[in-house]
Protein backbone atom coordinates (compact mmCIF):
# COMPACT_ATOMS: atom_id res chain seq x y z
CA UNK A 1 0.00 0.00 0.00
CA UNK A 2 2.72 2.10 0.89
CA UNK A 3 4.18 1.57 -2.13
CA UNK A 4 1.43 2.37 -4.37
CA UNK A 5 1.01 5.58 -2.41
CA UNK A 6 4.47 6.44 -3.50
CA UNK A 7 4.04 5.70 -7.06
CA UNK A 8 0.81 7.51 -7.11
CA UNK A 9 2.81 10.63 -5.33
CA UNK A 10 5.60 10.68 -8.12
CA UNK A 11 3.06 9.78 -11.40
CA UNK A 12 0.71 13.20 -10.06
CA UNK A 13 3.82 14.96 -9.44
CA UNK A 14 5.70 14.12 -12.02
CA UNK A 15 2.90 14.97 -14.49
CA UNK A 16 1.97 18.05 -12.98
CA UNK A 17 5.30 19.46 -13.46
CA UNK A 18 6.05 18.07 -16.63
CA UNK A 19 2.68 20.09 -18.13
CA UNK A 20 3.84 23.01 -16.50
CA UNK A 21 7.41 22.84 -18.23
CA UNK A 22 6.01 21.69 -21.14
CA UNK A 23 3.16 24.62 -21.14
CA UNK A 24 6.27 27.19 -19.96
CA UNK A 25 8.35 26.56 -22.96
CA UNK A 26 5.97 26.06 -25.69
CA UNK A 27 4.22 28.59 -24.87
CA UNK A 28 8.02 30.64 -24.76
CA UNK A 29 8.99 28.65 -27.46
CA UNK A 30 5.90 29.84 -29.57
CA UNK A 31 6.18 33.49 -28.27
CA UNK A 32 9.47 33.42 -29.74
CA UNK A 33 8.53 31.74 -33.29
CA UNK A 34 6.05 34.74 -33.56
CA UNK A 35 8.39 37.01 -32.33
CA UNK A 36 11.12 36.74 -34.73
CA UNK A 37 8.65 37.16 -37.60
CA UNK A 38 7.55 40.56 -36.06
CA UNK A 39 10.38 42.15 -35.16
CA UNK A 40 13.69 43.00 -36.28
CA UNK A 41 16.66 41.65 -35.24
CA UNK A 42 17.59 45.05 -33.48
CA UNK A 43 13.72 44.54 -31.86
CA UNK A 44 14.21 41.10 -30.53
CA UNK A 45 17.63 41.48 -29.27
CA UNK A 46 16.18 44.37 -27.50
CA UNK A 47 13.89 41.95 -25.81
CA UNK A 48 16.12 38.94 -26.24
CA UNK A 49 18.67 41.30 -23.17
CA UNK A 50 15.74 42.87 -21.52
CA UNK A 51 14.08 39.38 -20.77
CA UNK A 52 17.60 38.05 -19.52
CA UNK A 53 18.11 40.49 -17.22
CA UNK A 54 14.45 40.83 -15.78
CA UNK A 55 14.78 36.70 -15.08
CA UNK A 56 18.27 37.42 -13.32
CA UNK A 57 16.56 39.94 -11.30
CA UNK A 58 13.54 37.69 -10.42
CA UNK A 59 15.96 34.69 -9.99
CA UNK A 60 18.30 36.61 -7.18
CA UNK A 61 15.06 37.34 -5.00
CA UNK A 62 13.92 33.97 -5.59
CA UNK A 63 17.27 32.33 -4.58
CA UNK A 64 17.60 33.86 -1.55
CA UNK A 65 13.98 32.86 0.09
CA UNK A 66 12.57 30.15 -2.22
CA UNK A 67 14.78 26.90 -1.36
CA UNK A 68 14.94 28.04 2.12
CA UNK A 69 11.06 28.75 2.20
CA UNK A 70 11.13 25.13 0.71
CA UNK A 71 13.20 23.33 3.17
CA UNK A 72 12.06 24.60 6.18
CA UNK A 73 8.36 24.49 5.58
CA UNK A 74 8.36 20.44 4.13
CA UNK A 75 9.35 19.38 7.80
CA UNK A 76 8.07 22.15 10.17
CA UNK A 77 5.36 21.46 12.73
CA UNK A 78 1.97 23.52 12.83
CA UNK A 79 2.57 26.07 14.96
CA UNK A 80 6.32 26.86 13.24
CA UNK A 81 4.66 27.06 9.54
CA UNK A 82 3.39 31.12 10.27
CA UNK A 83 6.38 32.34 11.65
CA UNK A 84 8.29 30.94 8.80
CA UNK A 85 5.95 32.26 6.39
CA UNK A 86 6.18 35.45 8.03
CA UNK A 87 10.01 35.84 7.70
CA UNK A 88 10.16 34.75 4.27
CA UNK A 89 7.30 37.34 3.34
CA UNK A 90 10.25 40.07 5.23
CA UNK A 91 13.17 39.22 2.94
CA UNK A 92 11.17 38.54 0.05
CA UNK A 93 9.30 41.95 0.60
CA UNK A 94 12.58 43.90 1.61
CA UNK A 95 14.37 42.46 -1.38
CA UNK A 96 11.57 44.08 -3.78
CA UNK A 97 11.92 47.71 -1.90
CA UNK A 98 15.49 47.28 -2.31
CA UNK A 99 15.29 46.69 -6.39
CA UNK A 100 12.37 49.43 -6.80
CA UNK A 101 14.59 52.10 -5.32
CA UNK A 102 17.85 50.97 -7.58
CA UNK A 103 15.21 50.43 -10.58
CA UNK A 104 16.13 53.97 -12.06
CA UNK A 105 19.68 53.59 -12.09
CA UNK A 106 19.86 49.90 -13.38
CA UNK A 107 17.37 51.32 -16.10
CA UNK A 108 19.47 54.07 -16.89
CA UNK A 109 22.90 52.11 -17.19
CA UNK A 110 21.56 49.20 -18.90
CA UNK A 111 20.16 51.31 -21.42
CA UNK A 112 23.10 53.20 -21.98
CA UNK A 113 25.66 50.04 -21.55
CA UNK A 114 23.60 48.29 -24.49
CA UNK A 115 23.00 51.56 -26.82
CA UNK A 116 18.89 50.70 -26.23
CA UNK A 117 17.25 53.84 -25.01
CA UNK A 118 13.72 51.94 -25.36
CA UNK A 119 14.78 49.59 -22.50
CA UNK A 120 14.75 52.84 -20.04
CA UNK A 121 11.15 52.59 -19.70
CA UNK A 122 10.42 48.86 -19.97
CA UNK A 123 12.68 48.59 -16.84
CA UNK A 124 10.95 50.93 -14.89
CA UNK A 125 7.52 49.57 -15.81
CA UNK A 126 8.88 46.24 -14.89
CA UNK A 127 8.91 47.55 -11.21
CA UNK A 128 5.27 46.56 -11.06
CA UNK A 129 5.70 42.73 -12.35
CA UNK A 130 8.40 42.61 -9.74
CA UNK A 131 6.22 43.69 -6.75
CA UNK A 132 3.49 40.53 -8.26
CA UNK A 133 6.55 37.90 -9.05
CA UNK A 134 7.40 38.44 -5.03
CA UNK A 135 3.81 37.02 -3.99
CA UNK A 136 3.55 34.60 -6.70
CA UNK A 137 6.70 33.21 -5.69
CA UNK A 138 5.62 32.73 -2.24
CA UNK A 139 2.46 30.98 -2.53
CA UNK A 140 4.12 28.39 -4.92
CA UNK A 141 6.65 27.75 -2.25
CA UNK A 142 4.06 27.35 0.15
CA UNK A 143 2.46 24.65 -1.97
CA UNK A 144 5.18 23.15 -3.17
CA UNK A 145 6.39 22.25 0.45
CA UNK A 146 3.31 20.63 0.65
CA UNK A 147 3.63 18.59 -1.91
CA UNK A 148 1.06 19.84 -4.15
CA UNK A 149 1.98 21.25 -7.44
CA UNK A 150 -2.01 22.00 -9.16
CA UNK A 151 -1.95 25.57 -8.32
CA UNK A 152 1.55 26.18 -9.06
CA UNK A 153 1.13 24.70 -12.48
CA UNK A 154 -2.81 26.99 -13.29
CA UNK A 155 -0.60 30.47 -11.81
CA UNK A 156 2.56 29.77 -14.21
CA UNK A 157 0.16 28.84 -17.13
CA UNK A 158 -1.96 32.16 -16.43
CA UNK A 159 1.44 34.17 -16.10
CA UNK A 160 3.10 32.58 -19.53
CA UNK A 161 -0.68 32.25 -21.73
CA UNK A 162 -1.02 35.65 -21.14
CA UNK A 163 2.40 36.99 -22.95
CA UNK A 164 1.75 34.33 -25.68
CA UNK A 165 -1.65 35.69 -26.30
CA UNK A 166 -1.09 38.94 -27.01
CA UNK A 167 2.24 38.02 -29.25
CA UNK A 168 -0.27 35.66 -31.23
CA UNK A 169 -2.93 38.63 -31.65
CA UNK A 170 -0.47 40.78 -32.84
CA UNK A 171 1.29 38.48 -35.15
CA UNK A 172 -2.29 37.65 -36.56
CA UNK A 173 -2.75 41.49 -37.43
CA UNK A 174 -5.06 42.75 -34.80
CA UNK A 175 -2.70 44.61 -32.26
CA UNK A 176 0.51 46.67 -33.27
CA UNK A 177 3.58 45.13 -31.61
CA UNK A 178 5.91 47.07 -29.59
CA UNK A 179 8.31 46.47 -27.05
CA UNK A 180 6.58 47.99 -24.36
CA UNK A 181 3.31 46.49 -24.53
CA UNK A 182 4.99 43.10 -24.12
CA UNK A 183 5.70 44.97 -20.52
CA UNK A 184 2.14 46.38 -19.76
CA UNK A 185 0.58 42.52 -20.97
CA UNK A 186 3.52 41.04 -17.96
CA UNK A 187 1.96 43.45 -15.57
CA UNK A 188 -1.67 42.35 -15.87
CA UNK A 189 -0.96 38.83 -16.09
CA UNK A 190 1.25 37.81 -13.56
CA UNK A 191 -1.09 39.71 -10.94
CA UNK A 192 -4.24 37.39 -12.18
CA UNK A 193 -1.64 34.29 -11.41
CA UNK A 194 -0.31 36.22 -7.74
CA UNK A 195 -4.38 35.97 -7.46
CA UNK A 196 -5.11 32.71 -8.48
CA UNK A 197 -2.07 30.84 -6.66
CA UNK A 198 -3.31 32.77 -2.95
CA UNK A 199 -6.69 30.98 -3.84
CA UNK A 200 -4.84 27.44 -4.01
CA UNK A 201 -2.80 28.21 -0.65
CA UNK A 202 -4.91 30.31 1.77
CA UNK A 203 -5.62 27.23 3.80
CA UNK A 204 -1.91 26.89 4.67
CA UNK A 205 -0.88 30.81 4.64
CA UNK A 206 -0.76 32.13 8.09
CA UNK A 207 1.41 34.75 8.74
CA UNK A 208 2.33 35.29 12.42
CA UNK A 209 2.25 38.96 13.38
CA UNK A 210 5.29 39.44 15.39
CA UNK A 211 8.75 39.98 14.64
CA UNK A 212 10.53 36.48 13.26
CA UNK A 213 14.42 37.83 13.87
CA UNK A 214 14.99 34.38 14.70
CA UNK A 215 13.67 32.32 11.41
CA UNK A 216 14.57 35.07 9.45
CA UNK A 217 18.21 34.35 10.29
CA UNK A 218 17.74 30.67 9.54
CA UNK A 219 16.39 31.12 6.18
CA UNK A 220 18.78 34.02 5.42
CA UNK A 221 21.77 31.83 6.55
CA UNK A 222 20.66 28.21 4.19
CA UNK A 223 19.49 31.02 1.23
CA UNK A 224 22.26 33.44 1.38
CA UNK A 225 24.22 30.39 -0.36
CA UNK A 226 21.17 30.02 -2.58
CA UNK A 227 20.87 33.23 -2.96
CA UNK A 228 24.17 33.28 -4.36
CA UNK A 229 24.10 29.89 -6.47
CA UNK A 230 21.40 31.60 -8.23
CA UNK A 231 23.06 34.80 -9.16
CA UNK A 232 25.88 32.39 -10.58
CA UNK A 233 23.90 29.99 -12.19
CA UNK A 234 21.40 32.58 -14.21
CA UNK A 235 24.74 34.89 -15.07
CA UNK A 236 26.41 32.16 -16.11
CA UNK A 237 23.48 30.91 -18.56
CA UNK A 238 22.92 34.59 -19.54
CA UNK A 239 26.40 35.92 -19.96
CA UNK A 240 27.00 34.47 -23.24
CA UNK A 241 23.99 36.80 -25.04
CA UNK A 242 24.89 39.50 -22.68
CA UNK A 243 28.94 39.71 -23.19
CA UNK A 244 27.17 39.30 -27.47
CA UNK A 245 25.31 42.46 -26.78
CA UNK A 246 27.91 44.23 -25.35
CA UNK A 247 30.91 43.19 -27.59
CA UNK A 248 29.51 42.82 -30.62
CA UNK A 249 25.41 43.29 -31.11
CA UNK A 250 22.02 43.32 -29.75
CA UNK A 251 21.44 41.72 -33.45
CA UNK A 252 24.27 39.04 -32.20
CA UNK A 253 22.84 38.52 -29.05
CA UNK A 254 19.65 37.94 -30.71
CA UNK A 255 20.81 35.31 -33.52
CA UNK A 256 22.65 32.84 -30.31
CA UNK A 257 19.42 33.37 -28.38
CA UNK A 258 17.33 31.44 -30.86
CA UNK A 259 19.90 28.18 -30.30
CA UNK A 260 19.31 29.10 -26.42
CA UNK A 261 15.55 28.79 -27.26
CA UNK A 262 15.53 25.48 -29.38
CA UNK A 263 17.58 23.81 -26.58
CA UNK A 264 15.46 24.83 -23.71
CA UNK A 265 13.64 22.41 -24.55
CA UNK A 266 15.77 20.39 -22.37
CA UNK A 267 14.29 22.37 -19.18
CA UNK A 268 10.74 20.39 -19.78
CA UNK A 269 12.22 17.25 -17.73
CA UNK A 270 15.02 18.49 -16.06
CA UNK A 271 13.01 21.18 -14.22
CA UNK A 272 10.30 19.29 -13.47
CA UNK A 273 12.29 16.53 -11.92
CA UNK A 274 14.01 18.40 -10.03
CA UNK A 275 11.06 20.33 -8.29
CA UNK A 276 9.49 16.87 -7.26
CA UNK A 277 13.00 15.60 -6.38
CA UNK A 278 13.63 18.80 -3.65
CA UNK A 279 11.25 18.68 -0.83
CA UNK A 280 11.31 14.97 -1.47
CA UNK A 281 14.96 14.81 -1.22
CA UNK A 282 15.08 17.07 1.79
CA UNK A 283 12.38 15.09 3.95
CA UNK A 284 14.66 11.55 2.77
CA UNK A 285 17.80 12.69 4.24
CA UNK A 286 16.01 13.48 7.56
CA UNK A 287 14.24 10.28 8.00
CA UNK A 288 16.07 7.61 5.85
CA UNK A 289 19.84 9.71 5.26
CA UNK A 290 22.73 10.19 2.36
CA UNK A 291 21.81 6.10 0.90
CA UNK A 292 18.46 7.65 -0.35
CA UNK A 293 19.50 10.31 -1.35
CA UNK A 294 22.35 8.98 -3.48
CA UNK A 295 19.59 6.90 -5.33
CA UNK A 296 16.87 9.64 -5.64
CA UNK A 297 19.70 11.58 -7.50
CA UNK A 298 21.15 8.50 -9.45
CA UNK A 299 17.44 7.63 -10.52
CA UNK A 300 16.34 11.30 -11.29
CA UNK A 301 19.43 11.96 -13.49
CA UNK A 302 19.20 8.74 -15.52
CA UNK A 303 15.25 9.65 -16.08
CA UNK A 304 16.21 12.93 -17.78
CA UNK A 305 18.87 11.63 -19.63
CA UNK A 306 16.20 8.93 -21.21
CA UNK A 307 14.06 11.15 -22.02
CA UNK A 308 16.48 14.20 -23.35
CA UNK A 309 18.56 11.81 -25.59
CA UNK A 310 16.35 10.77 -29.00
CA UNK A 311 15.38 14.51 -29.13
CA UNK A 312 19.35 15.97 -28.76
CA UNK A 313 20.33 13.13 -31.51
CA UNK A 314 17.55 14.73 -33.68
CA UNK A 315 18.79 18.20 -32.78
CA UNK A 316 22.68 17.16 -33.79
CA UNK A 317 22.08 15.74 -36.99
CA UNK A 318 18.88 17.70 -38.27
CA UNK A 319 20.21 21.19 -36.53
CA UNK A 320 19.66 23.06 -40.11
CA UNK A 321 15.92 22.34 -40.88
CA UNK A 322 14.99 22.78 -37.37
CA UNK A 323 16.69 26.37 -37.99
CA UNK A 324 15.11 26.86 -41.03
CA UNK A 325 11.55 25.49 -39.73
CA UNK A 326 11.10 27.52 -36.50
CA UNK A 327 13.68 30.60 -37.34
CA UNK A 328 13.99 30.71 -41.42
CA UNK A 329 17.00 31.43 -43.18
CA UNK A 330 17.44 34.95 -41.49
CA UNK A 331 18.95 33.26 -39.09
CA UNK A 332 21.13 30.67 -40.98
CA UNK A 333 23.99 31.59 -38.78
CA UNK A 334 22.43 30.07 -35.93
CA UNK A 335 23.19 26.06 -36.81
CA UNK A 336 26.79 25.51 -35.80
CA UNK A 337 25.75 27.30 -32.56
CA UNK A 338 22.91 25.28 -31.73
CA UNK A 339 25.39 22.07 -32.69
CA UNK A 340 27.14 23.08 -29.76
CA UNK A 341 24.75 24.29 -27.27
CA UNK A 342 23.07 20.27 -27.88
CA UNK A 343 26.52 18.73 -26.60
CA UNK A 344 26.37 20.72 -23.20
CA UNK A 345 22.57 20.06 -22.87
CA UNK A 346 23.94 16.22 -21.86
CA UNK A 347 25.54 17.65 -18.85
CA UNK A 348 22.84 19.94 -17.54
CA UNK A 349 20.63 17.14 -15.74
CA UNK A 350 23.48 15.85 -13.79
CA UNK A 351 24.28 19.67 -12.63
CA UNK A 352 20.64 20.66 -12.25
CA UNK A 353 20.00 17.65 -9.66
CA UNK A 354 23.79 18.54 -8.21
CA UNK A 355 22.54 21.75 -6.74
CA UNK A 356 18.78 20.13 -5.59
CA UNK A 357 20.51 16.95 -3.87
CA UNK A 358 23.33 19.27 -1.94
CA UNK A 359 20.91 22.20 -0.90
CA UNK A 360 18.06 19.22 0.47
CA UNK A 361 21.59 18.14 2.67
CA UNK A 362 21.65 21.22 4.26
CA UNK A 363 24.82 22.06 1.98
CA UNK A 364 23.73 25.22 -0.15
CA UNK A 365 27.42 27.05 0.32
CA UNK A 366 29.47 24.10 -1.59
CA UNK A 367 26.30 24.35 -4.52
CA UNK A 368 27.10 27.90 -4.16
CA UNK A 369 30.90 27.65 -4.30
CA UNK A 370 31.00 24.82 -7.32
CA UNK A 371 28.62 27.73 -9.56
CA UNK A 372 31.00 30.07 -8.64
CA UNK A 373 33.54 28.73 -10.27
CA UNK A 374 31.56 27.58 -13.18
CA UNK A 375 30.14 30.83 -13.36
CA UNK A 376 33.56 33.24 -13.28
CA UNK A 377 35.05 30.31 -15.77
CA UNK A 378 32.19 31.05 -18.05
CA UNK A 379 32.64 34.65 -17.98
CA UNK A 380 36.55 34.61 -18.56
CA UNK A 381 36.12 32.24 -21.30
CA UNK A 382 33.48 33.98 -23.17
CA UNK A 383 35.00 37.05 -22.94
CA UNK A 384 38.60 35.87 -24.92
CA UNK A 385 36.52 33.59 -27.28
CA UNK A 386 33.81 35.90 -28.26
CA UNK A 387 36.41 38.77 -29.32
CA UNK A 388 38.72 35.63 -31.11
CA UNK A 389 35.78 33.62 -32.46
CA UNK A 390 32.78 36.11 -32.36
CA UNK A 391 29.09 33.88 -31.83
CA UNK A 392 30.88 30.75 -31.85
CA UNK A 393 33.31 31.91 -29.04
CA UNK A 394 30.27 32.24 -26.74
CA UNK A 395 28.92 28.71 -27.78
CA UNK A 396 32.50 27.18 -26.92
CA UNK A 397 32.73 29.12 -23.85
CA UNK A 398 29.32 27.87 -22.49
CA UNK A 399 30.38 24.15 -23.42
CA UNK A 400 33.92 24.74 -22.13
CA UNK A 401 32.93 25.79 -18.50
CA UNK A 402 29.89 23.12 -18.29
CA UNK A 403 32.74 20.36 -18.65
CA UNK A 404 34.65 21.82 -16.08
CA UNK A 405 31.56 22.47 -13.60
CA UNK A 406 30.52 18.65 -14.67
CA UNK A 407 33.90 17.48 -13.74
CA UNK A 408 34.11 19.11 -10.42
CA UNK A 409 30.55 18.19 -8.96
CA UNK A 410 31.26 14.65 -9.64
CA UNK A 411 33.88 14.73 -7.73
CA UNK A 412 32.27 16.26 -4.48
CA UNK A 413 29.07 13.46 -5.22
CA UNK A 414 31.91 10.58 -5.19
CA UNK A 415 33.10 12.14 -2.03
CA UNK A 416 29.71 12.92 -0.09
CA UNK A 417 27.09 10.30 -1.43
CA UNK A 418 29.41 7.91 -3.40
CA UNK A 419 27.57 8.08 -6.58
CA UNK A 420 28.29 5.90 -9.80
CA UNK A 421 28.29 7.47 -12.96
CA UNK A 422 27.50 4.85 -14.58
CA UNK A 423 24.08 3.65 -12.41
CA UNK A 424 22.58 7.32 -13.83
CA UNK A 425 22.96 5.35 -17.37
CA UNK A 426 21.47 1.99 -16.02
CA UNK A 427 18.59 3.69 -15.10
CA UNK A 428 18.77 5.81 -18.04
CA UNK A 429 18.28 2.60 -20.64
CA UNK A 430 15.88 1.21 -17.72
CA UNK A 431 13.67 3.81 -17.55
CA UNK A 432 11.33 3.07 -20.37
CA UNK A 433 10.37 -0.83 -19.80
CA UNK A 434 10.30 0.50 -16.03
CA UNK A 435 7.58 2.77 -16.80
CA UNK A 436 6.21 -0.01 -19.54
CA UNK A 437 5.64 -2.43 -16.67
CA UNK A 438 4.45 0.04 -14.10
CA UNK A 439 1.86 2.22 -15.35
CA UNK A 440 0.99 0.86 -19.49
CA UNK A 441 0.89 -3.03 -18.82
CA UNK A 442 -1.70 -3.20 -15.99
CA UNK A 443 -3.86 -0.78 -18.20
CA UNK A 444 -3.92 -3.65 -20.81
CA UNK A 445 -3.95 -6.15 -18.42
CA UNK A 446 -7.62 -4.31 -16.77
CA UNK A 447 -9.32 -4.12 -20.82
Amino acid sequence: MEEKKKDRYWLKSAILTVLQSMSGVLLGFGSFYMLVRVLTKYEFGAWTLFTATTTILEFIRNGLVQSALIKFLAGASKEERPKIISASFTISGALTVFYVIISYGLAVFLSHLWKLPELQAMFLLFTLVFICSGFLTQFQSIEQSGFNFKGIFISTLIRQGGLFLYILVAYLGYAKMELINLVYVQIISTFISAVVSYFYVRNMFTIAMQWQKEWMLKLFNYGKYAFGTTISAMLSNSIDQMMLGGILSAASAGAYNVAVRITNLVEIPTSSIATIVFPQSASRMESQGKEAVKYLYEKSVGAVLAILMPGLIFLFFFAGWVVDIIAGQTYADTIPVLRVTVLYCILIPYGRQFGTVLDSMGKPKLTFIIVMISGFTNALLNYLLIKKLGVMGAAWATLASNIIGFVIAQIILKRELDINLGNTWRYAFGFYPEMYNKYVKPIFKKA
